[in-house]
């Protein structure tokens, strides 16, 4: 597996590997080497090999810059990205068949972004191996959504070849949901019976409730919390404004906000809360061991999901919804087609980028306890029934069992396919 991400961090490779891992498959990952990580571990039967992280520039949207200033930033953009692409793609292929020569392959999956990473499935396939496309991101949406562009340019058209690219290359496509399996099919061409949805779910292990942090209950208010990446594309934004709402124009000061996550807007959104005098109502946590998330989540009364509407946001999910839902909090959200999909009636839904809404609503939330507790109840049904990992997991082993017919239904004894 490739991910250009931190390894086990990512939530939804670690489910897949570790799952493929219990079912008879030799899972190798190939990873971003995190801040006091080993290059080589072993994990739950899982090899990880990671690689040094490599970033040029910062790649945040200019603002309202102009004139050369705009020209130069969207320079270093593209020739950011195009760097860290081609190093990462390079190191995968390096690296994929070395392990292939010392402990064998038979699949190489790799996880999107980078779509690039065809190549290295595409030269895998000319050696007899098998390649599988899991399509986390829609890239060319990811870029208008990431930097608020509303046409098409010679970036969304590169980008939409690449995934195009991808999409054909691979004997097995994974996709999140049915929208982008839909956006498969019809807009990339390929056989439905190739594409096989697996959506993010919690892991019921891994995602439970425990003791909650004493500091925050003592506090005794309305505990929010947010769980998830911090980019331009995600939304913190909409929900500090939100909670500017709640306090300066809702005359509300009875609530304390948890941030739980890391990403390229951080330090700006830290200085927006201060910008918008609610500093001392929100706690940015940094990125924090899954023990801490899971106790500052278990203190939380309510759960906020603030993904604006976007062409990335309305059609993608979100595992930090289905998180909230597995833990029983209820959840204000803006009204995407996919968050509707997944939430039903565990979340109060409020018309997409609406900020005052979204703060209004979180006050409902705040003085209908009752209500809190039955949306909880509806959230905690849904992952046990459908949503959660050990459900949505299924399709894994399905899409699997078409690609190796022999794993993981094997008899014991047998050798396991590699990956």
């Amino acid at each position: 597996m490739f991910v250009e991400n931190c390894f086990p961090a990512d939530t939804r490779v670690r489910n897949e590997a570790f799952t493929l891992a219990a079912n008879g498959f030799a899972v190798s990952v190939i990873a971003l080497r995190g801040r006091n990580e080993t290059p080589r571990e072993r994990l739950n039967g899982v090899t990880v090999y990671r690689i040094p992280r490599l970033t040029l520039f910062e790649k945040l949207p200019g603002g309202k810059s102009s004139g050369l200033e705009a020209l130069l930033n969207k320079l270093r953009v593209v020739v950011g990205y195009l760097a860290e692409y081609i190093y990462f793609t390079s190191a995968c292929l390096v690296l994929s068949l070395w392990v292939a020569v010392t402990e064998g392959c038979d699949v190489v999956h790799a996880h999107n972004p980078p779509d690039t990473l065809f190549v290295v499935g595409a030269i895998h396939k000319l050696l007899g191996r098998k390649f599988v496309f899991d399509h986390h991101d829609l890239s060319a949406e990811l870029y208008l959504s990431r930097y608020k562009k509303t046409t098409e340019s010679a970036v969304t058209r590169a980008l939409r070849l690449l995934e195009k690219l991808s999409v054909k290359v691979a004997n097995v496509v994974i996709a999140t949901n049915e929208s982008y399996r839909s956006i498969d099919i019809q807009r990339n061409g390929i056989d439905p019976d190739r594409v096989f949805v697996v959506r993010n779910g919690p892991d019921p292990a891994r995602v439970r409730l425990v003791e909650p942090d004493h500091r925050l209950k003592r506090m005794g208010c309305t505990i929010l919390g947010y769980v998830g990446a911090m980019n331009p594309q995600d939304g913190v934004d909409y929900l500090l404004r939100a909670l500017s709402h709640l306090v300066h124009d809702l005359k509300r000061t009875d609530f304390y906000c948890v941030l739980v996550g890391d990403g390229d807007s951080r330090l700006a959104l830290e200085s927006l809360a201060v910008e918008l005098k609610i500093a001392d109502r929100v706690w940015f946590t940094g990125f924090i061991s899954d023990e801490d998330l899971l106790r500052y989540l278990s203190s939380a009364d309510i759960c906020l999901d603030p993904n604006p509407s976007s062409p990335l946001n309305d059609v993608s999910t979100w595992i930090k919804v289905m998180e909230y839902m597995a833990l029983g909090k209820p959840i204000v959200s803006f009204d995407l087609k996919e968050t509707r999909t997944s939430a039903g009636d565990a979340a109060l839904f409020v018309p997409p980028n609406d900020e005052a809404r979204f703060a209004q609503a979180i006050v409902q939330l705040m003085d209908d306890p009752d209500r809190r507790r039955k949306m909880g109840e509806c959230g905690v049904t849904r992952v046990q029934n459908q949503l959660g990992w050990h459900v949505t997991s299924q399709n894994l082993l399905k899409a699997y069992g078409r690609l190796c017919a022999k794993a993981p239904y094997e008899p014991a004894g047998r050798p396991a396919t590699t990956l």
